[in-house]
């Protein structure tokens, strides 16, 4: 009763929404639930985006969990559609949630003057396209209505990490898509991202019909990315204790991660590390970007010192990354490398991206990561599935330190270098010890 008398009750030109979140504990002892509403909306003076949403959409139990890992479908319309969109009191988007058991959000308040606002629909990917056909009929008879425009194109948005999947090798899965549905796709430039801002907008042109069936499979791809990326990270566990949602490496739109791989890791040093990564020579180019802008701004993200050697001899295939910071600064600028390989089609989607790195160790602690007979690199290989290689006769350095290569895709190679890293921090404070345990001149023997 309360959420029906308090729905819609307008107080100080401002209307309320109610949504009833189900309590796992009530009605347990035989009291009765009350019954949840078919639709609540939220439309909060201070928030900073209008949302109207469907329980059924996002509520029960696994409300929370679904919403972690579910791809939303976002959408760019022209400023002056969105009152339509909204309707006279919200009558018209409430409609549109009500009909497609979606949650959407109107981000009106963002970015101030733009001609052009984002709205985010969370619902089944069957809601997504029937929500964003909706509103794509809503924007053409306002079109029509006031000829403001003459064309309404469907905008997309989606984060830069999945469109290399979504375009596919030589562009085949988008020129597909194309022919399929007869519209034309263009997708917006990589120098318009910024490190603060890696989505890119997919325009679509054709009819509503065309342009819908173009959503479908559009996000058909963009999804199948999403969840193999989820898949990934809930199958690798490879860094208990790291929060890999918090150092931002993923760029998929895992704001979110499933707890399981979740928790806060707080590295214990602060000193610089080195590591020398291996990159195709061709991608070079993309990591520095135009101008040097992507690697200034990934240095500046990672909090590291990223520079690319030149190469020893034209025709070698890969080129020498030097990356210096310490070990937070190393898994983010490493792990957005990785992922920039993979968005630029360095290796196709089926396929790891797998890199060569350097350490440099101590020549007394080589031994230890090699191991009796072989035994402890064997074991660091099998635990962290990188191969892993002490090269044999190094001649070392000036300051007495050889070579390990690790080889493998990001969290293979991760784990094997912080486990090296460990190995070398032991070794040194065992020599730490047996130097304060072996007595000076001015300390004579007891």
């Amino acid at each position: 009763m309360a959420v029906e008398k308090l729905t819609d009750h307008s107080f100080e030109n401002h209307s309320f929404g109610v949504l009833y979140i189900l309590d796992e504990e009530a009605g347990r002892d035989g009291g009765v639930r009350p019954q949840v509403p078919r639709w609540a909306s939220k439309m909060g003076t201070g928030s900073r985006e209008q949302e109207f949403g469907q329980p059924g959409a996002m509520g029960g139990p696994q409300g929370p969990r679904h919403r972690q890992q579910e791809l939303p479908l976002r959408i760019l319309v022209p400023t002056q559609f969105v009152g339509a969109i909204i309707g006279k009191e919200g009558l018209t988007i409430k409609n549109i949630t009500k009909q497609t058991q979606s949650k959407v959000d109107i981000h009106r308040k963002e970015n101030a003057g733009a001609t052009e606002k984002a709205i985010t629909i969370h619902s089944s990917k069957e809601g997504c396209s029937q929500a964003c056909r909706m509103i794509l009929e809503i924007m053409e008879k306002e079109a029509n209505d006031t000829k403001i425009v003459e064309e309404v194109p469907l905008k997309i948005l989606t984060n830069n990490s999945l469109v290399g999947r979504l375009i596919g090798k030589e562009g085949r899965n988008l020129k597909k898509i194309e022919q399929d549905t007869g519209t034309k796709i263009t997708i917006s430039s990589l120098q318009d991202l910024t490190i603060y801002n890696q989505e890119r907008t997919i325009t679509v042109r054709g009819g509503v019909e065309e342009c819908c069936n173009a959503e479908v499979e559009i996000t058909k791809k963009l999804r199948e990315a999403h969840e193999n990326d989820v898949a990934s990270l809930n199958q690798t566990n490879v860094m208990p204790g790291l929060n890999m949602s918090a150092l931002g490496i993923f760029s998929s739109g895992l704001s979110v991660l499933p707890p399981a791989s979740g928790c806060l890791c707080v590295f214990q040093t602060a000193e610089q590390e080195v590591v020398y990564l291996f990159v195709p020579t061709p991608a070079v180019g993309a990591l520095i970007g135009k101008k040097g802008q992507h690697i200034r701004e990934l240095a500046h993200y990672a909090g590291a010192s990223i520079k690319i050697a030149a190469p020893d001899n034209p025709d070698d295939p890969e080129r020498m990354v030097i990356i210096t910071g310490p070990p937070e600064g190393q898994f983010k600028a490493q792990g957005r490398i990785y992922g920039k390989l993979k968005e630029e089609n360095f290796f196709t989607a089926k396929e790891d991206v797998k890199l060569e790195a350097h350490i440099k160790v101590p020549l007394t602690a080589a031994g230890r990561v090699i191991g009796k007979g072989g035994k402890t690199v064997n074991e660091l290989q099998n635990l962290t599935s990188a191969e892993v290689v002490v090269p044999r006769d190094q001649t070392p350095d000036e300051n007495d330190e050889v070579f390990v290569k690790i080889i493998g895709h990001f969290f293979a190679s991760q784990t094997a270098q912080r486990k090296i890293r460990e190995i070398i921090q032991q070794v040194k404070q065992q020599e730490r010890k047996h130097q304060q345990m072996v007595p000076t001149p001015s300390q004579p023997s007891i």
